[in-house]
């Protein structure tokens, strides 16, 4: 059933990307796929806590270049977070290195949409005009931060949705051990994680970002099974 849930999800999102749909109809076609994904997010954890074979705690790196690598970070956290995974970013060159922690299908999840939301990141930057007198890169920093938090917000309603909709009392908890053991993974690998200090961004760009964010299809129609580095489209220049 799952797999026939992702097929119907590939196929709802191809709709919502196409040039010729409305935006109404793309909000519709966006909605159906996110509480399909999320769905599909239930069922593995369901499965995995009757056959744990079938769903082990992985983790896997995934290269964040320049520009906006920081910004680009962020929204992969925004998106890690969510889907009960954890994002831990390295400096690497002049991006990060992001090493990533989660049960399988969760990390498979994140990849999926991790890039699809960074193509329509891209393309939202390139029809958003920088207002007179505002620094480029300033504006475009704080709208990948308003446009991140928005998806942050979606996917923890759908999670959630997903949980409410199951009606099972053992699925939460059936999560929350998910959430317990994937942390458990990261203390092993980083025994002396410390917090990075709260950023602040000058842009006026974090409304447009916000909207850009509610209008994204959470998700990506070209592939399930995504690489261990998938190939990340860039954004707008300086």
């Amino acid at each position: 059933m799952s797999e026939a849930m992702l097929s119907k999800v590939r196929k709802l999102l191809a709709q919502a990307e196409d040039a010729a749909c409305t935006p109404a109809e793309a909000a519709a076609f966006t909605a159906k796929a996110t509480e399909l994904i999320a769905r599909y997010g239930v069922d593995r954890a369901l499965l995995a806590a009757r056959d744990p074979t079938t769903d082990p705690v992985g983790d896997r790196l995934v290269d964040v270049v320049a520009p906006y690598a920081r910004d680009k970070a962020g929204l992969l956290a925004a998106v890690a977070d969510p889907l009960r995974c954890r994002c831990i970013r390295r400096p690497a060159g002049t991006g990060f290195a992001l090493h990533l922690f989660g049960f399988a299908s969760d990390l498979e999840r994140v990849d999926l949409l991790f890039t699809s939301l960074l193509v329509q990141a891209a393309h939202g930057l390139a029809g958003t005009v920088v207002p007179p007198g505002e620094h480029p890169a300033a504006f475009r920093r704080s709208w990948l931060a308003g446009f991140a938090r928005v998806i942050a917000e979606r996917l923890r309603a759908a999670e959630a949705g997903a949980v409410a909709q199951d009606g099972t009392p053992s699925v939460a908890l059936v999560l929350a051990d998910r959430s317990d053991r994937v942390a458990r993974r990261v203390t092993e690998v980083y025994p002396r994680l410390r917090t990075a200090p709260t950023r602040r961004l000058a842009g006026s760009g974090f409304g447009a970002g916000e909207a850009a964010g509610q209008r994204a299809d959470l998700g990506g129609p070209d592939a399930v099974h995504a690489p261990t580095t998938p190939p990340h489209p860039g954004l707008p220049g300086r």
